[in-house]
């Protein structure tokens, strides 16, 4: 096995808002809250139970869902819920959980995996509606790079 190299969650995580990260990196991909609207895909696998079924209704409605119906991934995702009913079940081998971990973050299903497959989802004016819980870190998103300095140093002008 090569030792060193990148692996998914080294170094600190992507920064939406970093001065000069995105110039070398790519830009986010920004997913509507309201998620994938439409029919959902026919399963692709072999018969499905009926908690897969439920799964795979809920999964295609998902905001991520637009990105994995672009590129083509059904089979993936039905791989990802056939292998979730699987750990779920009484006795299933921890290395299957391990496995169901790693394909929802490579599906984009967890904050990790949102953050290196550089999604983000648009909450609109969502997040100015809900009020803020008790001790919560504000929210300040400036917008230039002045403004993100003057945050840093608690400057005012």
């Amino acid at each position: 096995m090569p030792k060193g190299g990148a692996r998914t969650r080294s170094g600190p995580a992507p920064d939406p808002t970093a001065l000069r990260r995105d110039r070398d990196a790519g830009e986010w991909t920004i997913l509507p809250a309201e998620g994938r609207q439409g029919a959902t895909p026919d399963w692709p696998l072999t018969a499905q139970a009926e908690r897969e079924e439920d799964l795979w209704e809920d999964l295609w409605a998902k905001p991520q869902a637009l990105v994995w119906e672009r590129y083509g991934q059904e089979v993936e995702v039905a791989l990802y819920v056939r292998r979730l009913v699987e750990a779920e079940e009484r006795g299933a081998a921890a290395v299957l959980t391990t496995l169901v971990r790693q394909m929802a973050d490579s599906l984009g299903l967890t904050t990790p995996g949102m953050r290196a497959n550089r999604w983000r989802i648009d909450r609109g004016s969502e997040q100015d509606e809900t009020p803020a819980a008790p001790g919560a870190v504000p929210d300040i998103s400036p917008t230039s790079a002045r403004a993100r300095l003057r945050a840093v140093s608690g400057g005012s002008g």
